[in-house]
């Protein structure tokens, strides 16, 4: 479930300054966009567009005072402002700060003029999302449609430069669909690469791989393909030492966990017994696309771990009413890989559950893994205030180009919501990648969005150690290096070759945010050759497959049949609902939502309510054993040392640093601190200067 990316669409991104977060705004002049897409220059071009061929376009619109918004978005979200905790209700914030109900229909009054007809329009009038024709845009927009390839792709974009009517282009913020955005989002979990030889540069002995039976077609995406932990796996930190293996600087070291249950983690993190299981709260879950046992996985992997299933009513979903771009597209194929997606979301329910087992979970699936539907899913959530946290645990490599006049749009809609989000009591959590400083794919150091948004918490991964008690042994930041068992002898030598960690980094296109003046070390920026910018992450949690959770799911197995089975996974996919687990624990021990929280988080910054990450004394890392086939022995083993080593540019420093923000939550402290004003608070008043 590693990632894939999109190959030439970060190039473009990595050019942009850090100043360029007003790129980003809800302005009318860098909506309307009269550029093509940097992958204009890269494509082939086919000719014009059929008339009849079909357009999906959503229209961005502007909102009123975005600054106004901002400011009272810093105002709520702020332990040492007076309004701290004064959320407003999404009617008065649709009232205040949305397009008026006139400016709507005067929107859409011009689409259905032109042909286009209207699909949807949400409470809080982010966007109007039309359906229609290249000759109904033709109208609308004053242009003819090309068609390209670009990686084996069918994409569009204007022909010439697009026009809106004086009467409503003040009202628009930007056009997503008019011109194909290759930008799409990933599940940001890792179940451990089993099988990967390529990766590991050895062929195993014994039997060629078993090739996985193709499930017969049905409607819908069938479970996704099996993967099965193999032994020897320990059940806490070194129960089993490989003592039959090469020693790593002179010592045996231990076999990886078979994946941490619940009980460890609330153990570890303190949260076991302190009085609140979030009863009261809500969080919100948004991936793409649904896993069609999910209930029923998540109430089995609850009852064999001794935990409470749901309760009646505890656990809801809101699907689309179609997919796309996934297992039964026809016209786009399987782009995103759906079944891939629903590991992601058997993770996310089982360890929110897991956390906080009396919250309350929504899961709100996309009908696809680009931007416009995963924005859909999220402001489902937002504009019906239908939970108290929502967290996020897919991403893409790099930010989006603000030259692009899609991914301008779409960045537009992300911020509006983010700060209507804020503005309305809903912490917004989202995985910081997977990948390090992602140099290791696009050659530059970045972070990845929409995690380096500033209104979003940014969770991080780390390894962890939890012992026979469930008791915290040790935690560093998560980064892996992978040594192959060949021939009596780790290739390569300590610390192995990179594999992936929880990522990190400065923002190229996101200001540095007021609550992280003054906390991150210099030496950030300098080593990201930029003078400032939005670091990322703000905090971390579990995330390293090697000591990973341990999930249960529903799979295909390679004779066709389905069935429920346990496995090891990770990822910043984890660490993510990890973190709104206990910021459900929070909410409910504070008896009020904490909102964004990222100005609550700052202030616990080198207090005892953080773990202070560090790296220096921890354990070397652990030997894992995968299969070959990713299910059964009947294609051989694969024997690997997993090193705890940050091998990139991150490093984790005492106090904040760019791979675990903070530090990771202390329980007790962490729970019932957070939110409360403090002494070493920056004022309010300061906040906002400069």
């Amino acid at each position: 479930m590693h990632r894939t990316f999109a190959a030439g669409v970060c190039a473009a991104v990595l050019v942009v300054t850090a100043g360029a977060g007003s790129a980003f705004a809800a302005t009318g002049a860098t909506a309307a966009g009269t550029g093509n897409p940097p992958w204009v220059d890269q494509a082939t071009k086919n000719g014009p567009l059929a008339a009849d061929a079909k357009i999906r376009l959503t229209v961005v619109l502007n909102g009123h005072d975005d600054a106004g918004a901002e400011a009272a978005a810093l105002a709520v979200s702020s332990p040492s402002s007076r309004s701290y905790g004064s959320f407003l209700t999404t009617a008065a914030y649709t009232r205040q700060y949305a397009a008026t109900d006139a400016e709507v229909t005067a929107v859409t009054g011009w689409l259905t003029g032109a042909g286009f007809s209207v699909d949807s329009v949400p409470e809080n009038h982010l966007w109007v999302r039309v359906s229609g024709t290249a000759a109904a845009a033709q109208k609308a927009f004053g242009t003819t449609l090309d068609s390209y390839t670009w990686n084996g792709r069918t994409l569009q974009a204007p022909a010439g430069s697009v026009t809106i009517p004086a009467a409503v282009k003040p009202l628009v913020a930007g056009l997503a669909g008019l011109s194909s955005s290759v930008r799409t989002n990933q599940p940001l979990s890792e179940p451990g690469d089993a099988g990967d030889l390529a990766k590991d540069r050895v062929t195993p002995s014994g039997p060629a791989p078993r090739r996985n039976i193709a499930p017969p077609v049905t409607p819908g995406a069938p479970p996704a393909p099996a993967f099965v932990n193999a032994p020897p796996c320990s059940r806490y930190w070194a129960e089993k030492i490989a003592t039959g293996l090469p020693p790593v600087n002179g010592r045996a070291q231990p076999y990886a966990p078979c994946g941490y249950t619940p009980a460890q983690v609330r153990g570890a993190y303190g949260v076991a017994n302190i009085g609140v299981r979030g009863a009261g709260v809500t969080v919100a879950i948004t991936d793409a696309y649904n896993s069609p046992t999910i209930a029923s996985d998540a109430n089995t992997y609850a009852r064999r771990r001794g935990d409470a299933p749901f309760a009646a009513g505890q656990f809801s979903e809101i699907k689309p009413a179609a997919y796309r771009n996934g297992y039964d597209d026809t016209e786009n194929g399987d782009l995103c890989g759906e079944r891939g997606w629903y590991g992601e979301e058997t993770l996310d329910v089982e360890a929110v559950h897991g956390v906080a087992p009396a919250a309350k979970v929504l899961y709100v699936g996309a009908a696809s893994c680009d931007d416009a539907d995963l924005l859909d899913a999220l402001n489902t959530v937002v504009s019906g205030h239908k939970a108290d946290i929502v967290t996020n645990s897919w991403g893409s490599s790099g930010e989006p180009d603000p030259t692009d006049p899609t991914q301008a749009a779409l960045g537009a809609a992300y911020k509006r919501l983010f700060i209507q989000a804020a503005l309305t009591g809903i912490g917004m959590f989202f995985s910081s990648g997977d990948n390090g400083d992602e140099n290791v794919h696009t050659g530059t150091r970045t972070a990845d969005f929409p995690a380096s948004s500033p209104w979003v918490t940014a969770v991080g991964g780390t390894s962890i150690g939890i012992g026979s008690r469930n008791d915290y042994v040790f935690e560093q930041a998560w980064g892996t290096g992978r040594s192959v068992l060949a021939n009596g002898a780790w290739d390569p030598a300590y610390p192995g070759s990179y594999v992936y960690g929880g990522g990190g980094g400065v923002s190229r296109v996101y200001p540095q945010p007021w609550y992280q003046r003054g906390v991150v070390p210099p030496s950030v920026f300098e080593k990201f050759g930029v003078a400032s910018g939005r670091v990322v992450p703000d905090v971390a949690a579990l995330g390293d497959p090697g000591t990973g959770f341990l999930i249960g799911q529903t799979q295909t197995f390679p004779d066709g049949s389905a069935k429920y089975s346990e496995y090891r996974i990770g990822g910043t996919s984890l660490a993510s609902p990890v973190m709104a687990g206990i910021e459900a624990l929070a909410d409910q021990a504070s008896g009020r939502p904490h909102g964004f929280a990222n100005p609550a988080i700052y202030e616990l910054n080198r207090t005892r309510a953080v773990h202070d990450v560090a790296a220096a004394g921890q354990p070397l890392g652990v030997v894992r054993v995968d299969y070959v086939n990713s299910t059964d022995a009947s294609g051989g083993l694969r024997t690997t040392f997993r090193s705890f080593q940050q091998l990139g540019s991150l490093q984790a420093l005492p106090g904040y640093d760019d791979t675990t923000g903070v530090g990771s939550p202390n329980g007790f402290l962490w729970v019932y601190g957070l939110g409360q004003t403090s002494a070493r608070a920056v004022p309010y008043a300061q906040s906002k200067a400069g």
